[in-house]
């Protein structure tokens, strides 16, 4: 394996522009756009939408050179944009490239292409790869779903999209694998290394990432593959860490308490507005545009009214204005790894005085939603097969989610003895190095893999 990032196996897929547009990549991205946003106050500025024109003066009867008198004013909307921003951040790109009428992306009043956001991605792999190996032409192989998201037609022109931005960036690539048969090929090529009887059967791929659900039933015969059914789900870790957050951390930001204020000489009392504010919370990227003074006169008043709820009003200014909540994911990803292998962890986040105590019963029990449909999902795709869960001789746990031990529990209850757990985050790596290196092809016309 290459180190695409010094500190961390994982580089996270997010590309950062300046007003110059000069490019970050992976942690770097995310790093500048938390920092330039720390206790920076949004002021929203209005769009103009149309032009008003009115007449102010008639023009001379008699006089056949003589004009009207027209005074034109700008019609403005919403207040919406944020002149004042440093930079733009762009994640989950690749989500957007099968759809043939998303053309471009505004960023500082440019236009761009998706190929262009996809660039320096891909780029910054290169650079990565080069510093270990030399690279020759077509030698990469790229990773891609099964089926990209978009209408009809979407995964051609997201794969015309991939190879256009392969080629800006220097990997000179037209060959893809999808992901799902690289966790596969992975596993099985391992298998037959390690001198194992069974050399054929039917596979079913459980990869469970940070934004998806993947699943594939496979036939396969040594290394040859037939791919009988795909599936998945858009709900991943991402999703999970979003929950924990609504359950366990906002009560502790004020959810639920209640909001004291003066209005006309009167004293009012309702429950705090928190629902204003949660959904821009969970969504780490744009929770610093809450450093508005509509959000914080009201996080003010919280604060002001005293007692027990004072503190947690406190917290949440403190979050929006520090630009906190992505410290906070990170804690709360920390604390659900830590439920794979414990009983009980902790929320810790010091920068905001946090410490929030977390159970497996607890957690398992924000998971009961998300474990059905799971399960829904898997009964679909065999049936969609034409199979029971009885024909499946194997089932291949991948996926940093895939660790989660209510997960694991529900897999191996489904189908005992056949569960193994491969490579949890780099199986579609070394499955794609594995591809390319012995020339492996998947054609989805005929759904067999060579």
């Amino acid at each position: 394996m290459i180190a695409l990032e010094e500190e961390t196996v994982v580089m996270p897929t997010a590309v950062h522009l300046d007003r110059a547009l000069l490019a970050k990549t992976g942690a770097a991205a995310i790093g500048q756009y938390i920092l330039e946003n720390q206790d920076r106050v949004v002021e929203l500025t209005p769009e103009v939408i149309a032009q008003a024109s009115l007449v102010t003066g008639e023009a001379e009867a008699s006089d056949p050179f003589s004009q009207p008198e027209i005074t034109t004013s700008a019609v403005y909307g919403a207040a919406v944009i944020d002149r004042g921003l440093p930079g733009r951040l762009f994640r989950g790109v690749k989500r957007l490239i099968g759809n043939a009428e998303m053309k471009r992306l505004m960023v500082f009043d440019h236009p761009f292409r998706l190929v262009a956001l996809l660039t320096p991605m891909l780029k910054a792999i290169r650079q990565s790869i080069e510093r270990a190996v030399l690279l020759t032409n077509d030698q990469v192989i790229i990773g891609r779903p099964v089926h990209f998201e978009g209408p009809s037609g979407a995964s051609e022109v997201a794969l015309a999209r991939l190879t256009e931005a392969a080629g800006y960036a220097g990997l000179q690539s037209k060959r893809f694998y999808p992901e799902p048969l690289a966790a596969t090929l992975s596993y099985l090529v391992q298998n037959v290394r390690a001198g194992v009887e069974q050399q054929k059967g039917l596979a079913l791929t459980f990869d469970f990432g940070g934004g998806t659900l993947d699943l594939s039933l496979v036939r396969f015969d040594g290394l040859k593959m037939e791919v009988l059914v795909t599936s998945g789900l858009a709900l991943g870790g991402d999703h999970i860490d979003q929950l924990i957050f609504k359950r366990f951390v906002s009560p502790h930001l004020g959810k639920g308490e209640r909001w004291v204020r003066r209005v006309d000489g009167a004293v009012i009392e309702t429950e705090f507005p928190f629902d204003e504010f949660e959904a821009l919370l969970l969504n780490w990227p744009v929770t610093y545009t809450l450093n508005q003074g509509k959000y914080r006169s009201k996080i003010r008043d919280g604060i002001q009214q005293g007692g027990a709820a004072a503190e947690k009003f406190q917290r949440l200014e403190e979050l929006i204005s520090h630009n906190l909540s992505y410290r906070v994911f990170q804690a709360i990803r920390s604390a659900k790894a830590a439920l794979s292998t414990t009983a009980e962890t902790i929320i810790d986040v010091p920068e905001l005085d946090l410490s929030i105590a977390l159970g497996l019963p607890e957690f398992d029990d924000l998971l009961q939603d998300l474990l059905a449909q799971i399960e829904t999902l898997i009964d679909q795709t065999l049936a969609r097969a034409g199979l029971n869960q009885s024909d499946v001789d194997l089932v291949i746990r991948t996926g940093g989610s895939s660790l989660i031990a209510s997960i694991r529990l529900c897999l191996e209850a489904r189908f005992p003895g056949r569960v193994v757990v491969h490579d949890p985050f780099t199986s579609v790596a070394a499955g794609l190095s594995i591809a390319s290196y012995f020339g492996h092809e998947y054609d989805p016309a005929t759904t067999i893999e060579q």
